[in-house]
């Protein structure tokens, strides 16, 4: 059981006309919160104590399974090992099939006073998997939050539309395995 505060929608956030918070009703806004401050508290950091969860909403979520998958960072003795908490999530997510277009937001928290993004590797670990207009929302200690695109957070991001189709490397003599 988490003992941290319920986080609420700050009335300062901008809404669409239909009422919708960054594209989220105001109820999945919340469960997305509570989620990704669940996850925070099952981090796994005996070295930095710095705690991180993260929550993707799905678009459309299967339905056998929840609308919401969680992952937390996972530290490790040999320091470069780590796993962070985006790329633990979105590792389950893929496992469970999904893909670039399955997710409609994602959300962070860790135990700062301040709003903490996702470090480079993760926005770039995302990117593979999200739509560049998908929010972001940054949760501090309190449950507080600030969003942003994951394309303000990774300008001229580079994805896998970037690359050439596998048919075209093989017109052009590429060797594939």
């Amino acid at each position: 059981m988490s003992t941290n505060p319920a986080p609420t929608v700050p009335s300062t956030q901008s809404t669409d006309p239909d009422g919708l918070v960054h594209g989220l009703t105001v109820v999945e806004l919340q469960t997305l919160s509570e989620k990704c401050l669940e996850a925070r508290a099952s981090a796994y950091c005996p070295y930095s104590l710095f705690r991180v969860g993260c929550a993707l909403l799905l678009k459309t979520p299967p339905p056998t399974s929840s609308a919401i998958i969680t992952g937390a960072n996972v530290e490790n003795a040999s320091y470069p090992v780590g796993t962070c908490a985006e790329r633990v999530a979105m590792g389950a997510a893929v496992v469970q099939g999904h893909r670039m277009g399955s997710f409609k937001a994602v959300a962070v928290a860790t135990d700062m006073d301040d709003f903490c993004s996702p470090c480079g590797m993760c926005r770039q670990f995302l990117r593979e998997f999200c739509e560049p207009h998908t929010p972001i929302f940054m949760h501090n200690r309190s449950g507080g939050y600030e969003v942003k695109t994951l394309e303000q957070l990774l300008p001229m991001s580079f994805g896998p539309e970037a690359l050439p189709p596998r048919e075209a490397l093989q017109a052009m003599g590429v060797k594939m395995p």
